[in-house]
């Protein structure tokens, strides 16, 4: 199998039901990554080794999915300089204390945060995507195919005003 690009991780196994989406786009895009269940509040300890022994394993960029105080993405930019990006997790108050928990990181500590939910998650594998195309032209082109697709999926949709 290839060399893990991304790292994913999500704070509890219920998180996989929106986190699938992400694997899946990854995988789709020709994407290998990594995917563990660590908390940074249950398992710190193995979060910071897994993280800290991530890019000689070849990892380039996390994904980091977590639900109400959200501090996974958070703990783990402040293990590496790679890049990390955040995917809040739906929560009781709709995602959105997992959301604000995720954008207000100190300075200096960035987590690129996406949207709430399997929207977020998507998107959070075309921006991985994304940021490893700037040193791979393979994965651009991928990238381009995928736009192309999404934009004849649309086009072939029937016109919902007609009959």
């Amino acid at each position: 199998m290839a060399e893990a690009l991304v790292g994913v991780v999500m704070g509890s196994r219920s998180d996989w039901e929106t986190m699938q989406h992400c694997v899946g786009q990854l995988r789709e895009l020709g994407v290998a990554c990594e995917v563990r269940v660590l908390s940074a509040h249950r398992t710190p300890d193995d979060l910071a080794a897994w993280v800290s022994s991530a890019e000689e394993r070849g990892v380039q960029v996390f994904i980091a999915a977590a639900g109400m105080a959200a501090a996974l993405p958070g703990v783990v930019a402040a293990r590496t300089t790679l890049p990390v990006l955040g995917v809040p997790m739906g929560s009781p108050l709709s995602g959105l204390d997992s959301l604000l928990s995720m954008v207000q990181m100190p300075a200096g500590i960035p987590v690129g945060t996406l949207a709430v939910g399997r929207a977020g998650a998507v998107n959070a594998a075309i921006l991985a995507t994304q940021i490893l195309a700037a040193s791979r032209p393979e994965l651009r082109e991928r990238l381009t195919r995928h736009r192309a697709e999404q934009a004849e999926r649309i086009l072939s949709e029937p016109d919902p005003s007609a009959g």
